[in-house]
């Protein structure tokens, strides 16, 4: 692939003049250079597989298993709000902004920073270690969702009811402490131990999960966007088509009416609490695909001339509604559980009660529905019941409240391995939705994983012809290094370090990434010189509330989020959350010491290279300063040359003249102007004129 050279065409110059003075990223290049790029460089074959590449990469487990927790947590629809809020002020334009940049340059997240700057080659570094962090563990639960998917074909579902102790004949103790699904996800998919302090061996079967989610990659993306696109037809598509199949199934369920109303009924108050606008900042960030350097790796493939401006608002509407119709599914089916739940509450108590009207004892405060028949009566009827007789009845006899259970926020992998397989052990044919939901997050972790891949990929093989000649042993490698590695997460402890990972791994560093690209743009290389740019790609140019939103409003949300970040990890110390076998229940611990020095690595390394890039680029400014070129010696030799000839002097014996063919182009200067200038031997009438000019002028 052909390297652009740096815009600024000087690494001498001062970091603001560098802004000043660069070319545009969308300078027209040679017909030699640009028959050059295109011809190398892959592109999508249609539009429609772009925006699914796209919308395939920021559409994810997230929008699934997040965006409704944080909803749940922080005032349903008032959340909705100040998500949108913040998605209008922040997301869209910085979204926008890497998607004019990746398609102008159309070069991977190196090498578009490198082009506005030498000193900014780091920001694309780090985007590639992020990338790689987020690769690790997301194949992770593309394994996990393997192995649920490989367990949904059998009937009864093996966590639909507790196993039972072969010798004592006893249902087994810790499952009897919590549930048939926490007790199959902690014991029989994980085998998890008790803390991250306890490694315990490796998990055979997950291991290998492992390994097929990392072989599915690896043979998607071997020619790189040419078949991970065809992929994406399926992966992208199938997962809407399987979340409205589960809204229509779920409208039907009792207690679906309970689930949305509780999602949509506004908290307002929660907008005072700077903890949900971290919370929303954070979601829109990780929603889009900020900074992972997938979005410019895609956009790079795309025509100059494409309306990026209508795929960022696309895309982003894309994603907006698909949390809000994923969270419409979830919510549905957490109502339903939560009346089950309330339900069963109400028939044990009422046989409470039954064997109390059994034993003779006659009391005023006796319900005056039908105790003998549960199916009779409603949870409103219990309810309106105990409110009255609560403080005469005993401690046995308890509330069993619907909006107590909806409070019990589920996210992450508890809503999908355990509240979700939970709900389709009631639906009839119940291995069938549970085939086709493992399905849905299957393709939807494998379409996030080709983005993230793609951000690897893409700025390797740009910045590194020997990579970029070599595409199928790098991806192959990459893959292989990657289950490498992952064999951290398929030990009895492994899923204590996907929380690690997914918690602090990626956070930090990634909000620096958009940080330095944020000041790149828009004070480096400056807003109004990239909007003309983007006007010379899209023939119109972007409102001018860009220009203020770059280079205020985003840059001091992501400072806030930055510093809101930091304080909270600070000041509330990294926590994780661990299964105690023993009580059949969760605890929340705090990392040992190792743990804390590893984390601290992560985020260290991962942001590392942006630092060591300016220094390095400062370094060898320098130096080339203090060095004389080869060029500059040359001309100097040259001049020195021409001088001894026109001059009774002639040159040393031992000296030997630089001898140029007549149409060689010779190197010069980066920061001369750009033209192809030609040296020759002057010829004796010329020389002899310019000797005369020379001592007309006294030189």
């Amino acid at each position: 692939m052909t390297e652009k050279p740096p815009l600024d065409g000087s690494e001498g110059r001062t970091w603001m003049e560098e802004g000043r003075s660069q070319t545009q990223l969308t300078a027209v290049d040679g017909p030699d250079e640009a028959a050059t790029d295109d011809g190398d460089r892959p592109a999508w074959d249609s539009k429609i597989q772009y925006v699914l590449a796209q919308v395939g990469f920021s559409v994810g487990l997230g929008n699934v298993w997040r965006f409704p927790y944080l909803c749940h947590q922080n005032g349903g629809g008032a959340f909705m709000l100040l998500y949108v809020f913040l998605l209008v002020v922040v997301g869209v334009p910085l979204f926008f902004m890497e998607l004019a940049a990746g398609q102008s340059i159309r070069q991977g997240s190196i090498g578009v920073w490198k082009h506005i700057s030498p000193k900014l080659g780091g920001i694309g570094y780090s985007s590639c270690m992020v990338c790689f962090y987020v690769a690790l563990y997301y194949n992770v639960i593309i394994a996990w969702s393997l192995f649920y998917m490989g367990n949904s074909f059998q009937y009864p579902l093996p966590w639909e009811k507790c196993p039972t102790n072969v010798t004592s004949n006893d249902t087994v103790k810790e499952c009897a402490g919590s549930s048939p699904t926490s007790y199959f996800w902690f014991r029989k998919a994980l085998n998890i131990t008790n803390s991250i302090e306890e490694s315990g061996e490796f998990n055979p079967i997950m291991t290998g999960c492992l390994l097929a989610a990392w072989a599915i990659v690896a043979l998607a993306m071997i020619k790189g966007i040419k078949s991970s696109a065809k992929v994406m037809y399926f992966s992208s598509i199938f997962p809407y088509v399987v979340l409205f199949i589960f809204l229509i199934r779920g409208l039907l369920l009792d207690g679906a009416l309970e689930g949305i109303t509780y999602m949509f009924y506004p908290k307002l108050e929660i907008w005072g609490n700077v903890q949900v606008w971290r919370q929303a900042a954070t979601q829109v960030f990780f929603a889009l695909g900020l900074g992972y350097g997938s979005v410019i790796a895609y956009s790079s493939y795309n025509p100059v001339h494409n309306n990026c401006h209508r795929d960022a608002l696309m895309v982003s509407c894309i994603n907006f509604m698909t949390s809000v119709l994923a969270s419409l599914v979830v919510f549905i089916v957490l109502g339903f559980r939560a009346k089950n739940i309330a339900l069963r509450c109400v028939a044990e108590n009422l046989s409470v009660l039954n064997l109390l009207a059994s034993s003779g004892s006659n009391q005023h405060w006796w319900p005056w529905f039908n105790m003998t028949d549960v199916s009779t009566v409603t949870l409103a009827e219990y309810r309106e019941w105990y409110h009255l007789y609560s403080s005469m009845v005993g401690p046995k006899i308890t509330d069993c409240s619907l909006e107590q259970e909806m409070n019990k926020g589920v996210e992450g992998t508890g809503l999908a391995f355990i509240a979700f397989t939970e709900v389709m052990a009631f639906f009839p044919a119940s291995p069938f939705w549970s085939a086709l939901f493992f399905l849905m997050l299957l393709n939807l972790g494998l379409s996030t994983m080709f983005g993230t891949m793609q951000g690897i990929l893409t700025p390797l093989m740009d910045n590194f012809s020997l990579l970029g000649h070599h595409r199928t042993l790098l991806t192959v490698s990459s893959c292989a290094l990657g289950f490498i590695i992952g064999l951290l997460f398929t030990q009895r402890s492994g899923n204590y370090f996907v929380t690690m990972f997914d918690d602090y791994s990626a956070t930090l560093p990634l909000v620096i990434v958009v940080i330095f690209e944020t000041i790149s743009v828009a004070w480096v290389y400056g807003t109004d010189r990239f909007l003309d740019d983007i006007e010379i790609m899209l023939k119109w140019r972007p409102p001018v509330v860009y220009k203020y939103l770059w280079k205020y409003v985003c840059l001091l949300a992501m400072v806030s989020l930055l510093a809101a970040s930091l304080l909270r990890m600070v000041f509330k110390g990294p926590t994780y959350t661990a299964w105690n076998q023993s009580t059949a229940s969760e605890m929340t611990l705090e990392y040992p010491g190792w743990a804390l020095a590893m984390i601290i690595m992560l985020i260290v390394f991962a942001s590392l290279p942006v630092p060591v890039s300016y220094i390095y680029s400062l370094v060898k400014n320098r130096w080339v300063r203090s060095t004389p070129s080869q060029v500059e010696v040359g001309q100097e030799m040259r001049r020195e040359l021409y001088t001894k000839c026109s001059s009774t002097e002639q040159p040393d014996s031992h000296f030997q003249p630089v001898h140029f063919r007549e149409d060689e182009v010779h190197p010069r200067p980066a920061f001369l102007s750009v033209g192809n200038e030609h040296y020759r031997l002057l010829s004796q009438e010329e020389d002899e004129e310019e000797e005369e000019e020379e001592q007309d002028t006294g030189v």
